[in-house]
């Protein structure tokens, strides 16, 4: 085995080698760009270079900076994690040379699997499904306008070297080929440095199911079972699971052996997958190989019982499978959930700042479920514009689907992240959506779950009870801590006299609240509410300071964010966001007759709806415009946002220019 290893990435997946590197007694080197000396994998490893600039064109993808950081620190391997260098056949090829093993598939599979046109030419080869389309490079907007017209719409645009949704737009017609075209085309060139673009008939109502392969350098190769990667938005996964509801044991049976028979083929010696596109009828259809390590192995991991970055680093070693297919066995059902920094009601755009607040929920196995947190992050660090906007993933196994999605949704409540907006309120909703839990969905079911985009659900019904419940705990506490802060009142009972109201916007909750600390006993509704009385008992540990409350709301737990503001607090819970404040009568009575303070009009101003870097601008000043043209491209997080016009109009003023960077809700340019 290995003496020292560097791990040629950054975040939660170079976090995630570190460990079991540490376990296995394997010294550990991180290499960190300008914008992560302070990263929380840098401080994990033994040792740590840094490599360059923020950008990681100049850092995380620069090789010769890479193979120096192992020289000088006597590395014998080399782990590259995804993405930046795990698919880059010219790397492994570059260490070869230098005696320092890579911890990966070798080159020539990389190079027939990693590129996705000769892979599916090299699938279709070996008799694998594989969906309609130009198996071919794709020169420019034209040629690809025509060969769309050919296939029949819509499409998939797609980059040859492309993975992580990078690269890739859906055209319903020809005028969108064009834009599409030239979108894949510019972000495959600055994410993979490959602007090689090909095309294929999207399928509609389609399920995304991949294979998990692992294979050695003595011809082993077995599978272990497949991931469901279908809940996705732009292209990118969201939530994944394993196993797939969907899938019988024939066609998982039939889908692995397809996949091990590809990997044979190109003699694959590590851990990989291959994708597919499943349709309704349960037709399968080679996607494309990903020759690395996915973001989605947790789920993996955690129903086969085997870490896959120690049999990739065995495997590297040139140590023998120790398994063979017939021993692989899936354990119950695990669910991933991606927490992004992104904010979902702004469309789900990036979002960056100071990571002020980071509180997972309880992690470790208990009663047969495990949660579990792969991250790369810690408070105090920041999220930039550089990179991808994940920061974590959040995983729960238990015994039965259902069980794992519930424990899933309190996990969500009880993970508290602040500083910047992120997408934990949109996740909790979905793990308590219908459809998700039945099964039933596809790679639209966000598209069609949400189609006005997300919107936090309005707090009804035991939800808006287990809040005014919460809120009125604290508010009491509150009155109680106030009065006994000169102890001129030590000793005596302070009664929760008066009539309270738990305002939810326009909504009032009537509470009163019997009992000196907890447990309590919180009524709801009654006299004058059109809502008979109902009493429940509070119970917590809850104080002042912490950012989550737990506890139990008529003997069943609860867990709800809690986060102060101006005369009250904002509460979130199973996806929940509301601002809540606790008021007398009279107090009501009052705020009703405040002015309500309009929102400044914006409609003359094209504003940056997320942090990012300006890369070009497509008018000028004078220049009249037709809602729907494009007027600049904003890059934020590795994805290229074209922001269009809303309306007609003529552009007055450009206060940008290409490179600046920007803060959301910068102006970019006026209307006349």
């Amino acid at each position: 085995m290995f003496k020292k290893l560097l791990i040629a990435n950054r975040g939660e997946i170079a976090c995630r080698i570190i460990r079991t590197a540490k376990e296995l007694g394997i010294k550990t080197v991180a290499v960190y760009s300008d914008a992560d000396r302070d990263a929380l994998h840098v401080e994990m490893a033994d040792e740590a270079v840094g490599i360059g600039p923020a950008a990681a064109a100049q850092s995380y993808l620069d090789m010769n900076k890479i193979i120096a950081a192992a020289k000088e620190t006597g590395a014998d391997a080399i782990h590259p994690g995804y993405g930046f260098l795990s698919e880059n056949a010219a790397f492994p090829r570059a260490l070869k040379a230098t005696g320092i093993v890579f911890v990966g598939p070798n080159p020539k599979a990389i190079e027939a699997m990693g590129d996705k046109i000769e892979s599916k030419k090299l699938a279709a080869k070996a008799k694998v499904s594989t969906v309609p389309g130009h198996l071919g490079v794709v020169e420019d907007a034209e040629e690809a306008a025509k060969i769309a017209d050919d296939i029949g719409y819509p499409v998939m645009i797609k980059a040859s070297a492309g993975g992580g949704g990078k690269g890739m737009r859906i055209a319903y017609g020809r005028e969108e080929v064009a834009e599409g075209f030239a979108s894949s085309k510019s972000e495959a060139k600055s994410s993979f440095g490959d602007d090689r673009i090909f095309i294929e008939k999207y399928i509609e109502e389609p399920r995304h199911i991949e294979i998990q392969v692992l294979g050695d350098k003595h011809g082993n190769v077995i599978h272990l079972g497949e991931r469901e990667c279908s809940i996705q938005r732009r292209n990118q996964k969201v939530i994944e699971e394993a196993p797939s509801p969907f899938l019988n044991a024939k066609t998982r049976e039939a889908m692995g052996a397809e996949s091990v028979a590809l990997a044979k083929a190109v003699d694959y010696d590590s851990a990989g997958t291959v994708e597919f596109i499943v349709d309704k009828d349960s037709n399968f259809y080679f996607l494309e190989m990903n020759t690395r390590l996915q973001v989605e192995h947790p789920v993996t991991e955690l129903v086969t019982g085997l870490d896959l970055v120690e049999q990739m680093l065995k495997s590297a070693a040139g140590e023998k499978l120790a398994i063979r297919q017939k021993d692989v066995k899936l354990m119950g059902s695990a669910i991933e959930a991606r927490i992004y920094a992104e904010d979902p009601v702004r469309n789900f755009l990036p979002s960056t700042g100071r990571l002020v607040r980071f509180q997972p929920p309880k992690l470790g196995t208990e009663n047969g479920v495990t949660t579990r947190l792969d991250t790369g992050v810690e408070e105090g660090g920041e999220i930039s514009v550089y990179y991808d906007p994940m920061i974590a993933k959040l995983v729960t196994h238990a015994p039965k689907r259902l069980q794992a999605i519930d424990e899933m949704g309190r996990a969500l409540d009880a993970f508290a992240i602040e500083g910047f907006r992120h997408n934990i309120s949109f996740l909790a909703v979905v793990m308590r959506n219908k459809r998700w839990r039945d099964g039933n969905f596809s790679t639209k079911f966000i598209a069609e779950e949400f189609p006005d985009g997300f919107h936090p659900p309005v707090p009804k019904g035991a939800v808006r009870d287990a809040l005014a419940a919460v809120a009125a705990s604290i508010d009491h506490l509150s009155n109680m801590r106030r009065r006994m802060i000169t102890q001129q009142m030590q000793g005596e009972m302070v009664r929760f006299c008066d009539v309270r109201l738990v305002e939810f916007g326009e909504d009032l909750v009537r509470v009163g609240v019997e009992g000196r600390d907890y447990p309590m006993t919180v009524t709801l509704g009654g006299e004058g509410t059109g809502e008979r009385a109902r009493q429940v008992e509070v119970n917590s540990s809850w104080w002042f300071g912490e950012s989550v409350w737990e506890g139990t709301i008529g003997g069943e737990e609860v867990a709800v964010q809690v986060r102060p503001i101006l005369n009250g607090v904002m509460l979130q819970y199973q996806g929940v966001e509301a601002p809540v404040r606790v008021l007398t009568e009279r107090e009501a009575d009052l705020m009703a007759l405040m002015p309500i303070k309009e929102k400044p009009d914006t409609s003359k101003l094209l504003l940056c709806p997320m942090p990012g870097l300006v890369v070009s601008l497509a008018v000028t000043e004078g220049q009249d415009v037709a809602a729907g043209d494009a007027l600049c491209v904003v890059e934020a997080m590795k994805m290229e946002n074209v922001l269009k016009a809303e309306r007609d109009g003529k552009v007055s003023k450009i206060l940008v220019e290409p490179g600046d960077s920007l803060n959301v809700d910068a102006v970019i340019l006026e209307f006349a």
